[in-house]
C-alpha cells in the first residue's frame, strides 16, 4: 500500500486529529467519529488498515480481523486484543500527528511462547501482559524511537516499557508503570 492510499483510508481520522491538539487524552477519542490503526506484523508480513469503531461502537468483524493480525505468530494461536489497547494505540497516533504504520514485533503470546522466551531472554515477564492481548510492542517509521517512548509515556494509560537496543516500545493496557532504558 502506497503513502496515497494510506492517507486516504485514514482520512476521517486524519481530519479529526487536526481537532486534537498533542496533549489529547483519552477522551480525546469520543471526538474521533471512526477509529483506525495501519498495522504491519514484521514477523509475519501482514498489513492490514483497519477500522475498529465506528458509529458509536466496536466493530466485531474488525476486531476478529485485528485478533488474527495480532496472534502468536509462532503457533498461530488467537486472543481476543483488548480495545483499550486498541484505543492507546489510536491516541498515540492522534498525539504524534502520524497516520500510517505501526510496525508491530509482537502482540499476543501463547503460554508456550512466553515460556519460550523466558527461558531464552531475562526480559520475559512470566505473567507477561502479552498472554492477555493486553501488550504490543511497536515501533513507527520515521517517528525516533524516544520521540513514541515519550508520548506513551504522557498518555499515562498503562504500562510503557522503552527497548532501545531492540528498537520498540512496549505499550500495556495494564497499571500506570514504566521500565527500560
Amino acid at each position: 500500500m502506497n503513502r496515497r492510499q494510506c492517507l486516504q483510508t485514514l482520512s476521517a481520522v486524519a481530519v479529526s486529529t487536526l481537532l486534537l491538539p498533542r496533549w489529547a487524552t483519552a477522551s480525546s477519542l469520543l471526538l474521533l467519529p471512526e477509529r483506525s490503526l495501519s498495522l504491519h506484523h514484521l514477523h509475519t508480513g501482514e498489513k492490514r488498515i483497519v477500522t475498529y469503531w465506528a458509529e458509536g461502537r466496536y466493530l466485531p468483524d474488525s476486531l476478529a480481523e485485528i485478533n488474527h493480525l495480532l496472534r502468536d505468530f509462532r503457533n498461530n494461536k488467537t486472543s481476543a486484543i483488548d480495545t483499550a489497547l486498541l484505543d492507546q494505540l489510536t491516541l498515540l497516533q492522534t498525539r504524534l500527528n502520524v497516520p500510517c504504520e505501526f510496525q508491530i514485533i509482537s502482540a499476543f503470546r501463547s503460554p508456550e511462547t512466553n515460556k519460550m522466551l523466558q527461558a531464552n531472554s531475562k526480559g520475559v515477564a512470566k505473567h507477561s501482559m502479552h498472554l492477555e492481548g493486553r501488550a504490543i510492542d511497536i515501533r513507527l517509521p520515521k517517528v525516533p524511537l524516544a520521540v513514541l517512548h515519550q508520548h506513551a509515556l504522557a498518555m499515562k494509560m498503562g504500562g510503557v516499557g522503552y527497548y532501545p537496543q531492540s528498537d520498540f516500545v512496549h505499550v500495556d493496557s495494564g497499571n500506570i508503570r514504566r521500565w527500560g532504558a
